[in-house]
């Protein structure tokens, strides 16, 4: 059987398609091909020459026509915004979805909105928590649920709106992942998406977990006589219907005597000679003070006599 520890990892990797999802559909910058701390003289640099290579004008067939123009179009908007200081600060931390965001100009607008698209989320995960606990669910563990909860929160509160890039990322994640791995650095938005992921790995495993963690719930007096009650009711009712069932089968089987008074009279006699040689004789007492007759008896019996004491 396989530890409990060993199953719990198959359901540990929530983390591994977000990983996945962050690294197939890239960002603007990887588009571009350029790091992700270039000035908007190599980003228009590089647009230009990507646009004379990828130019829609330059297909030949339909298919590559219709390809072209969807992948110049990727790259217009990507030149558009990471050299719009103010778009470019809204996609570092909230993603390709501010190219759908409406009546936004300024670095506030872009943020007010990310927040209120965030806030449902922790809302609802925080209602969803706190039913859950009261309920009687996520008993063990509900301090560091409720502690990486919040931290999380606060990370995404710091990430989204400070003009700067998170320290953790700049400093340790993306020098540990461009160093060791051929992972490409990750953004804001894409560090929070991970981070999403992550904390509810967490939750996962604090759920598996627990059975092997949380102290069992010991009965209390009023409980252990209330289930001591139900257990003499349940031998109450078991006896009874043991004693309906015996009679039905004591009656089975003086079925065929039933009228016959010398019948009944034998079987009664025997029934009572078999209750004294299997109840009476069969008790330790009756036969330890048996055999202590018969020793007494046979004391002082002649040599060689049947079951007599040795000299």
């Amino acid at each position: 059987m396989a530890s409990p520890f060993v199953q719990v990892i198959p359901n540990l990797d929530p983390a591994l398609p977000a990983d996945y999802w962050v690294r197939q559909t890239g960002d603007f910058f990887q588009d571009l091909n350029l790091p992700i701390d270039a000035d908007e003289k190599k980003i228009k640099s590089r647009f230009r020459r990507l646009a004379a290579i990828h130019h829609p004008d330059k297909a030949v067939s339909p298919e590559d026509h219709a390809y072209a123009e969807i992948y110049f179009v990727k790259l217009k908007s990507a030149q558009d915004t990471l050299t719009d200081a103010t778009k470019r600060f809204a996609y570092e931390r909230f993603g390709p979805d501010i190219l759908s965001w409406q009546h936004v100009s300024s670095i506030r607008d872009y943020i007010s909105v990310g927040l209120q698209s965030t806030a449902p989320l922790y809302a609802g995960s925080t209602l969803v928590m706190v039913i859950l606990s009261v309920v009687g669910y996520l008993q063990w563990g509900r301090y560091w649920r409720y502690l990486v909860f919040v931290c999380l929160g606060l990370v995404e509160y710091h990430t989204l709106t400070r003009p700067y890039w998170s320290p953790f990322l700049t400093k340790v994640l993306n020098p540990l992942l461009t160093t060791f791995t051929s992972h490409p650095p990750l953004l804001p938005f894409q560090f929070l998406a991970l981070a999403h992921k992550a904390v509810l790995t967490f939750f996962i495993a604090l759920g598996q977990l627990s059975p092997l963690f949380a102290k069992p719930n010991l009965p209390t007096a009023s409980s252990s006589s209330a289930f001591d009650e139900q257990q003499l009711q349940r031998l109450e009712q078991m006896a009874m219907s043991t004693e309906i069932e015996t009679g039905r089968l004591l009656g089975l089987e003086i079925a065929p005597v039933q009228g016959d008074e010398a019948a009944q009279n034998d079987m009664r006699h025997k029934v009572r000679e078999w209750l004294v040689q299997n109840s009476i004789r069969s008790d330790p007492e009756v036969r330890d003070a048996i055999g202590r007759f018969r020793q007494k008896r046979r004391v002082g019996a002649p040599a060689g006599a049947r079951q007599s004491a040795p000299s």
